[in-house]
């Protein structure tokens, strides 16, 4: 009788191959929202929940890790506690919605000083005080060795006001508000000290990545208007995030490079460090702006209602395409080039320095 061939063992697939999102699909396929009170589940920027009133309920998390997204020796307590805060509700203001309660499971090393807990929670208490909503409760455990903070956050939006990020259509432009790749900058300035800038774009640009300021205003009123179609927060980079919403909405996308918002500071910090500002704008991150997409005809309305309701400017970067399969870039020099989405944004388990 013959034997069964030896078949070599197959390696065990790990987190670092599939990704971040890649995890997050395989999650979202084991974790099936089939319950009539979902309305969204995973794979948005929040859950998206029936309540009893006749809005619709929004639930989001993120967490900060200690040595993974900040270092203490950098970021205050009190500064780290508004972040925590503002990330959160980043999420809330791309559906278009506001946020209401707080939760934090905070898991910390015994010997951490109870007045660094105490001004982390401050700056918590600081950023509702200006965005609305309270933190209503949590849970504190030990760490053996660094602080690790994960953060819960509910919100509401009434129905009609709801924003996915699944409603792109062809032929709509894309616009983000404010300006990006300041956070990607304000990092920077971080890793060189003496980064030959001023002391004025130092300040400006480590603000901006160290305490971002969510755009809960310029989103609700957004929502307000009926014209987005989809909208998410620019939180893992432009060509990530839009790639996200083409994702959703089974579209692609054709982002025109020059026209991308870059502020002075940011443009002189790469200029010191000898790197592309374009290129930070487009994949670094973090600046939790608003990347939204509405018809062709509507843009010039939107762009006036929100800079003057507040002051914040908005550009159109991009169109989306009806092939999902078409996501590229018109460089400065009208060169179209495949868009950076692979080797851009935030990933937790890609390598360093792997496209």
């Amino acid at each position: 009788m013959a034997s069964s061939p030896v078949l070599p063992d197959t390696p065990p697939l790990k987190v670092k191959n599939i990704g971040e999102f890649g995890l997050i699909d395989r999650i979202a396929r084991l974790l099936p929202c089939s319950s009539p009170e979902v309305v969204v589940g995973i794979g948005d920027d929040v859950a998206v929940l029936k309540s009893p009133t006749s809005d619709y309920l929004l639930a989001t998390c993120d967490c900060q890790v200690e040595s993974v997204h900040f270092l203490k020796d950098v970021i205050t307590p009190h500064q780290l506690g508004r972040r925590i805060v503002a990330i959160n509700v980043s999420d809330i203001a791309a559906m278009g919605g506001e946020p209401t309660w707080g939760l934090v499971s905070l898991v910390l090393p015994e010997e951490t000083e109870v007045d660094y807990i105490e001004s982390l929670y401050g700056g918590m208490r600081s950023a509702f005080d200006e965005l609305g909503g309270v933190v209503v409760g949590g849970n504190v455990s030990r760490s053996p060795d660094r602080l690790m903070i994960d953060f819960f956050l509910l919100g509401r939006v009434a129905p009609d006001r709801l924003v996915l990020r699944s409603g792109a259509r062809a032929g709509d432009l894309v616009l983000v508000t404010g300006h990006l790749g300041d956070s990607r900058a304000g990092f920077e300035c971080m890793r060189q000290p003496q980064l030959d800038i001023s002391r004025e774009d130092r300040n400006f640009l480590l603000a901006r990545h160290l305490t971002p300021r969510p755009r809960l205003k310029e989103g609700q009123l957004l929502a307000s208007t009926g014209s987005v179609h989809a909208m998410a927060d620019v939180s893992d980079g432009l060509a990530a995030d839009l790639g996200h919403i083409c994702s959703a909405s089974g579209r692609g996308a054709r982002i025109f490079a020059a026209e991308i918002p870059v502020s002075d500071a940011c443009r002189r910090a790469a200029e010191a460090a000898g790197a592309d500002a374009a290129r930070w704008a487009m994949t670094g991150g973090e600046d939790y702006e608003l990347v939204f997409t509405t018809s062709p005809g509507e843009a010039p309305k939107l762009q006036q209602i929100v800079e003057e309701a507040g002051g914040t400017p908005v550009h159109i970067v991009a169109e989306i395409l009806e092939d999902p399969k078409r996501m590229e870039m018109v460089t400065a020099h009208g060169e179209i080039q495949p868009c950076p989405t692979s080797e851009g944004g935030w990933d937790h388990f890609r390598p360093v320095g792997a496209s």
